[in-house]
């Protein structure tokens, strides 16, 4: 309320053009748009295989999230995000996703995680945060935050519209609970979800219109295309990545910016493995995480 929420706080010198939008296009789903990247599978692979000779593990997905992390660390318009017609920074840098309740059965339970960064963060702080979150989460007798509030609000019929209702309508002036910020995978920058590990491909998805996820990416799985090398054809493999986001949040030259340094990050991952030279805040809005493993 008055520009100031839990999640964030309102942002008064957004350029005039931009600002202008969300009274065009009053909702995400007016605003989707639809991007596609593919990453260069076997180059990672081997990244990855040499970290595993080295003793620190990381995968795809942690790789993926730490390049985003890092480009947020050089562009915080694009962690921003719009209600009520709106424009607020996010005072938190945060990732969702959903995870099985047990690994190796994809007939077991879900439930989903959300994860908070700091912008110094390397790839090796992004890989323990995400374990640890995991690690707190697994089995199907470790309900967290997320899975108790879903199954108290289906318990009474019609309840479960009327509290979603009533969040809706605080969210819009910023009085909704603090708790349900903190928890809710909804109110994440970014939600990622890896479809490759269920054998499926690539999605665009749609982002919600609750709470205010600004950027919704899917890993798909491997792509194999033609390529020519050294005048040889062969057969190459890609990780491709749908990626959806509000283009009412920023301009388009400020997206253009994050998606290269971004990408730049997953073709080159060891420049993943030292902190940032300097990092960028919206003005007023510094924060910082605590390392796991301090």
């Amino acid at each position: 309320m008055f520009g100031f929420r839990h999640d964030g706080r309102r942002l008064r010198t957004v350029d005039p053009i931009v600002q202008i939008t969300p009274y065009l296009m009053p909702m995400r789903c007016d605003a989707q748009v639809f991007l596609e990247h593919k990453l260069d599978y076997e180059m990672l692979a081997r990244y990855i295989a040499a970290k595993g000779a080295e003793g620190q593990k990381v995968t795809f997905m942690q790789i993926i999230v730490a390049a985003y992390v890092r480009g947020i660390s050089q562009h915080p318009e694009i962690n921003r995000f719009i209600m009520n017609k709106q424009y607020y920074a996010r005072n938190n840098c945060s990732v969702a996703y959903t995870i099985l309740k047990e690994m190796q059965n994809h007939d077991s339970a879900e439930t989903t995680v959300r994860i908070l960064f700091d912008l110094t963060d390397t790839l090796f702080d992004v890989r323990d945060r995400m374990n640890d979150a995991v690690e707190k989460n697994r089995g199907v007798d470790n309900p967290n935050f997320v899975d108790k509030l879903a199954k108290a609000v289906l318990a009474v019929p019609g309840l479960t519209t009327l509290i979603v209702g009533l969040v809706r309508l605080l969210d819009r002036y910023g009085i909704a609970p603090g708790v349900l910020m903190e928890e809710l995978p909804f109110y994440s920058g970014m939600f990622i979800t890896n479809n490759a590990s269920i054998g499926l491909h690539h999605v665009w998805h749609h982002i919600y219109n609750f709470g205010n996820v600004s950027m919704f990416l899917g890993m798909g799985s491997i792509l194999r295309e033609p390529v020519t090398e050294d005048g040889r054809t062969r057969m190459k493999r890609w990780l491709p990545l749908g990626i959806t986001v509000d283009e009412r949040v920023c301009s388009g030259a400020h997206y253009a910016a994050f998606f290269a340094d971004v990408i730049r990050c997953l073709n080159h991952p060891e420049l993943l493995e030292t902190p940032p030279e300097e990092v960028r805040f919206d003005p007023g809005m510094e924060y910082h995480v605590p390392k796991v493993n301090a």
